[in-house]
């Protein structure tokens, strides 16, 4: 029936395409509202629980800095345990966050800087 008529299919394709679109999307807004699956969406935490930051270190090791209510904590993280490496005071991750925040502006250049930069070597060249 739909195979004779390759208007038809074609109409099929494009009509399967968005609803498999609109699948997808509805589900993981649903996942994501819910704070389903970390995957699609910041997994939601009562007691104001927070990663602050993160630094990969190899293959399934990292450090994680994470806030528990008002209390600070440095963290291993592996692929088999996480470890408690350091608990600051709020005075110290205040400290620590201020310091990052600028250290991260200092580091961290515009988008139109690395551009004129990029376009500066190219001319060189």
């Amino acid at each position: 029936m739909l195979g004779g008529n390759p208007f038809f299919s074609l109409l099929w394709m494009i009509v399967s395409v968005i609803v498999i679109i609109g699948l997808a999307y509805w589900f993981t807004k649903y996942v994501a509202g819910r704070g389903g699956l970390g995957a699609f969406g910041p997994l939601k935490a009562g007691g104001g629980l927070k990663v602050l930051a993160q630094l990969p270190l190899g293959r399934d090791q990292k450090l994680i800095v994470t806030q528990a209510g008002g209390r600070f904590f440095l963290l291993g993280v592996t692929a088999t345990e996480i470890s408690m490496l350091a608990e600051f005071t709020a005075e110290e991750a205040a400290l620590w966050q201020e310091q990052a925040g600028t250290a991260e502006k200092r580091e961290t250049p515009s988008f139109r800087e690395a551009l004129d930069t990029v376009l500066r070597q190219k001319g060189r060249r």
